[in-house]
C-alpha cells in the first residue's frame, strides 16, 4: 500500500487506526472466553489444587516431607521466594522507571508487566509462610502491639523478607490500580448487565475530564518515583539474606548490584514469555509490533552482559583471593553432584541469550520466545545453585550433605506456577492487558484530511 501525507508532513499508512479502534480492539480482549481460554483455566486451576494438596500434606505431616537436612536448611522454597521476587522487579522497571524517562515503547507492554508484578508477589510472599512449616505461627513475624511484649528478632532475614515483600506489594498493587483506572472506564463504556456495573464501582467514577487526568498525572508521575528505589532496595534486601552470612559462596559484596540485575534479567524475559502468546490469540500485533519487542529483548541483552559479567567476576576473585574454602566451594559447584545445575545455568543465562546480538533473532518472535524460556529456566537453576551447593558444601567436611527435594516440593513448585498463571489469566478477561490511554498517546492524531486521503488512496 501507498502512504499517505498528512498535515505535519509525516507518511502514515492508510489502514493507520484510529482512536476508536483501540478501544474496540483491547475491550474485544474481555469479552467472552473461548475453548481453549477454558481449558487453560481448568489446568492451571488443576495445578493450583496441586500446590495446596502439597501445602496441605506438609502441614498435616509436618516440615520433615520435605527434602531439607543440616545443613541444607533452605531449598526449593527459598530458590522459588528469590526468583518470583526477581520476577517481580521488571514490572516496575518497566512501568515506573521507563516512564520517568520516557520511554515510548513502553505502552503497550507496561500493564502486563505490571499485572506480573502484583503476582509474582503474590507467589513469593506465600513461600516464606510455606518454609515455616508452622503457618499458623506466621503472626509472629509482624511487629504488632501486644501484651507479651514478645518481638521479632530485626536481625533475622526472615523479617527482612517480611517487610521487603509487604512494602512491595502494596506499592506495587496501588501503582498498578492506579494506572488502570482510565483503561476501567474505557472497559465499563463497553460492557453492558453485571460487569459494567462491577467496573462502575472500580472506576472510581472516572470521566475523563481535564481535572482528572491532572490529578492522574501527577499522583501517577509521585508513585513511579516511589516505586523506582524499590526496584533497587528490595531485591538487595533479599541479596543480603545471603551476603550477611559466612556461607562459602555468600559472603560477598557484589551480591547487592547482582541480584538486581538478574532479577531485572528474568522478569524481562517472563515479560516476553508471556506477552508473545497474548499477542499471537488475540491478534494484537499492530499494537504489540517488532519495535517492543525488539527493545525488550535490548533490555534482556544488556542485563544478561551483567549477569555474565558478576559470573565472571566471582570465579575471578575465588582463584585471586586464595582462600581454600572458597575454591573447594566453587569446585563443587562446578564439579561436584550438583554440576548439571551449575553448567546449565550458566548455558542458559550467559551463552543462549548472546544471540540477541543478532538483529534476525531480536525480530524473530518464536525465536525471542524460546530465549526468554531458556532465561527463565537458568535464573530459577541460578538461585538453585547458590543456595543449595553452598549450603550443602560448607567448612566441615563431615557437614556436608546432598539436598534432594521431595515430591512434595516439587508438587508446590510446580505448582507455584499455575498459582501465577491462573492469577494472570484471570487478569486478561477482567481488565485490559494494554494500556488504552497510554497507547493513544504514541498513535498519530486522527485527522479529517487523512481521512479524505485515505480514501483517495485505498
Amino acid at each position: 500500500m501507498a502512504t499517505v501525507a498528512t498535515e505535519r508532513g509525516a507518511l502514515t499508512h492508510p489502514d493507520v487506526h484510529q482512536f476508536d479502534e483501540v478501544n474496540k480492539d483491547i475491550v474485544k480482549i474481555l469479552s467472552r472466553p473461548g475453548k481453549g481460554w477454558w481449558a487453560l483455566f481448568f489446568l492451571l486451576g488443576a495445578g493450583v489444587l496441586l500446590f495446596f494438596g502439597s501445602w496441605a500434606i506438609q502441614l498435616w505431616k509436618g516440615l520433615g516431607v520435605a527434602g531439607l537436612n543440616d545443613p541444607v536448611g533452605w531449598g526449593v522454597y527459598i530458590t522459588c521466594f528469590v526468583f518470583w521476587v526477581g520476577i517481580a522487579h521488571s514490572g516496575t522497571l518497566i512501568s515506573a522507571i521507563l516512564f520517568l524517562f520516557r520511554a515510548p515503547w513502553r505502552q503497550a507492554v507496561y500493564r502486563a508487566a505490571e499485572a506480573m508484578t502484583v503476582f509474582a508477589v503474590m507467589t513469593a510472599g506465600l513461600f516464606p509462610l510455606i518454609h515455616l512449616g508452622r503457618a499458623w505461627h506466621a503472626y509472629w513475624l509482624f511487629p504488632y502491639p501486644n501484651s507479651r511484649f514478645i518481638w521479632p528478632n530485626f536481625k533475622s532475614p526472615l523479617i527482612w523478607d517480611v517487610f521487603a515483600v509487604t512494602t512491595y506489594f502494596t506499592v506495587s498493587a496501588t501503582f498498578f490500580f492506579l494506572g488502570s483506572i482510565p483503561d476501567i472506564a474505557a472497559a465499563r463504556d463497553g460492557s453492558t448487565g453485571l460487569r459494567k456495573r462491577f467496573y462502575q464501582v472500580i472506576s472510581l467514577g472516572w470521566r475523563g475530564t481535564d481535572r482528572q487526568w491532572h490529578h492522574f498525572g501527577k499522583a501517577y508521575l509521585f508513585l513511579a518515583a516511589l516505586a523506582t528505589p524499590l526496584v533497587l532496595s528490595v531485591h538487595s534486601v533479599v541479596s543480603w539474606d545471603f551476603a550477611m552470612a559466612i556461607v562459602p559462596g555468600w559472603h560477598s559484596t557484589i551480591f547487592a548490584p547482582y541480584f538486581v540485575a538478574g532479577a531485572i534479567y528474568s522478569g524481562v524475559a517472563m515479560v516476553i514469555t508471556l506477552v508473545v502468546p497474548m499477542r499471537k490469540v488475540w491478534h494484537l500485533e499492530k499494537y504489540l509490533t517488532i519495535k517492543h519487542f525488539d527493545a525488550l529483548a535490548k533490555l534482556c541483552l544488556v542485563t544478561a552482559l551483567i549477569v555474565s559479567y558478576s559470573y565472571l567476576e566471582e570465579f575471578f576473585l575465588t582463584w585471586y583471593g586464595a582462600s581454600v574454602v572458597e575454591r573447594a566451594s566453587l569446585w563443587n559447584r562446578m564439579f561436584g553432584p550438583y554440576w548439571w545445575a551449575s553448567w546449565t545455568m550458566l548455558t542458559c543465562n550467559m551463552f543462549v541469550p548472546m544471540l540477541l546480538w543478532f538483529k534476525r533473532i531480536r525480530h524473530s518472535i518464536p525465536a525471542l520466545w524460546i530465549i526468554s524460556i531458556f532465561v527463565n529456566i537458568g535464573m530459577w537453576l541460578e538461585r538453585f545453585v547458590i543456595i543449595v551447593t553452598s549450603l550443602s558444601h560448607e567448612y566441615e567436611p563431615f557437614m556436608w550433605r546432598l539436598y534432594r527435594p521431595s515430591h512434595v516440593e516439587a508438587g508446590i513448585l510446580i505448582g507455584s506456577f499455575c498459582w501465577f498463571g491462573f492469577w494472570f489469566l484471570l487478569f486478561t478477561r477482567v481488565l485490559p492487558p494494554v494500556a488504552i490511554s497510554e497507547l493513544k498517546e504514541v498513535l498519530p492524531p486522527p485527522m479529517r484530511k487523512m481521512r479524505k486521503a485515505e480514501e483517495a488512496h485505498p
